[in-house]
């Protein structure tokens, strides 16, 4: 069987700012202008079609380059998500008369995250601020002032199917409500044999999907990611316009991709269930359940264990009948100080989390670190050997989300160390 395609492809996710000079040439007539998202221009003899639009920050960079190839009416922006990095630059880029499609749940996407406009933002900036400052220099560096984040209100919108015609191209949106929002869209252009598909498959393309984000969003769920997928893969489509990085070509690894990404999905759903009916607890079917080697897909973004998390709680909720405080607003820490004070002081915890550590069970230790410094927040011994589990488990990891939450830990914890040390340390 051949390999997975995400090994042939750059490793990791590595978020890019608007900052190229020109968009780029997919086929005759559509482009693709990189950013946070992907954004597309496509040409015809009676205008022009936008799809996503990028951050508000973003658009004028990406407008520059639509403008570059074409300079007529953008006729229509279609949006495949109401996440804020497709929807921002709309007031920059519409035009007088210029309509804006989206799936019908768009607005209701769009008011999660404005009620939660301070929660999310503060959620994710761990992964994001120093790409996002990187972004707003380039556009300032070259002459443009950023645009305001636009909270754009669609003119056209649809629950399953819209199609229209522009200029001789026929334009065909489908709702896929199982990707990374219930109002995302596809967008198939049957003349081409092309077809849009935003974050569908979450940010990478090949990997298993985000069903959880640990930035803060609500659960996606696993068969209505299949069923959203089963739709594109009826297409056969000869080329695919992806969220994130580089257009996929080719109707068989296009359609082998697809099949192997649904199967890893629900062998992983299936696999849940299975444990689930078999009384087994949330943690050991996190530990346990695996991908068997022909279902292999890249964990980049998401992990088979989160979404075996994600998948128990959507059908399950929150409780995991493990204990009475499961159901109580009094977290496990509140107790910290008691373990640590019962074990002998918080330099006899953090030995134990050394010992732990030193055998091969780095979560085990940051456990046992949290006791420590539950009893003494600035514990040096504490610290140390919880900066060294966390260097461990960074060094191990190939996802963009586990990634960023470590090192952002580790500059926590260096600083706490730092500081516990005091100054000429």
């Amino acid at each position: 069987m051949p390999e997975p395609l995400y090994r042939s492809r750059p490793g990791g996710f590595d978020i890019l700012p608007a900052s190229q000079n020109a968009a780029e040439k997919i086929l005759e007539g559509i482009y693709l202008s990189r950013g946070l998202s992907n954004s597309f221009l496509v040409v015809t003899p009676e205008g022009r079609v936008i799809i996503n639009t990028g951050m508000g920050f973003e658009a004028p960079v990406h407008k520059r380059n639509y403008d570059a190839i074409d300079d007529s009416p953008v006729r229509y922006i279609v949006l495949t998500q109401g996440h804020v990095d497709h929807v921002g630059g709309f007031d920059h880029m519409a035009e007088p008369g210029t309509e804006l499609i989206a799936q019908a749940n768009n607005a209701a996407c769009q008011a999660d995250d404005a009620r939660l406009s301070f929660f999310r933002p503060a959620r994710s900036g761990f992964a994001f601020a120093e790409t996002i400052g990187k972004a707003l220099r380039y556009v300032q560096a070259h002459g443009g002032a950023p645009s305001a984040q636009s909270h754009p209100v669609p003119s056209i919108t649809f629950e399953q199917e819209y199609h229209f015609e522009l200029g001789g191209e026929r334009f065909e949106l489908f709702a896929v409500p199982g990707g990374e929002t219930v109002d995302s869209l596809a967008l198939w252009l049957p003349d081409r044999g092309a077809c849009f598909t935003g974050n569908l498959f979450s940010a990478l393309f090949g990997h298993i999907p985000n069903l959880v984000t640990i930035r803060g969003d609500r659960y996606r769920e696993a068969l209505g990611f299949v069923e959203s997928l089963e739709k594109v893969l009826a297409l056969d489509a000869e080329v695919l316009l992806v969220g994130h990085h580089d257009p996929l070509v080719g109707r068989a690894v296009i359609r082998r991709e697809l099949e192997r990404l649904r199967d890893a999905t629900l062998f992983v759903h299936d696999e849940t269930v299975k444990g689930m009916n078999e009384g087994k607890d949330v943690h050991t079917l996190m530990r346990e359940i695996e991908l068997p080697p022909h279902l292999e897909v890249g964990q980049g973004y998401g992990k088979v264990a989160w979404d075996v998390r994600a998948i128990w709680e959507n059908y399950a909720g929150f409780f995991h009948h493990r204990s009475t405080t499961e159901l109580y607003g009094v977290p496990a820490e509140s107790v910290h100080a008691d373990l640590a004070e019962l074990a002998g002081g918080s330099d006899a915890v953090a030995a134990r989390a050394a010992e732990r550590l030193a055998a091969g069970e780095p979560q085990d230790a940051i456990h046992l670190v949290e006791v420590a410094l539950g009893g003494d927040p600035a514990n040096s011994a504490a610290l140390e050997v919880g900066l060294a589990a966390h260097r461990q488990l960074d060094a191990e990891s190939e996802n963009f989300w586990l990634s960023a939450w470590l090192r952002k830990e580790i500059a926590s914890l260096e600083a706490r160390l730092a500081a516990s040390q005091g100054p000429g340390q």
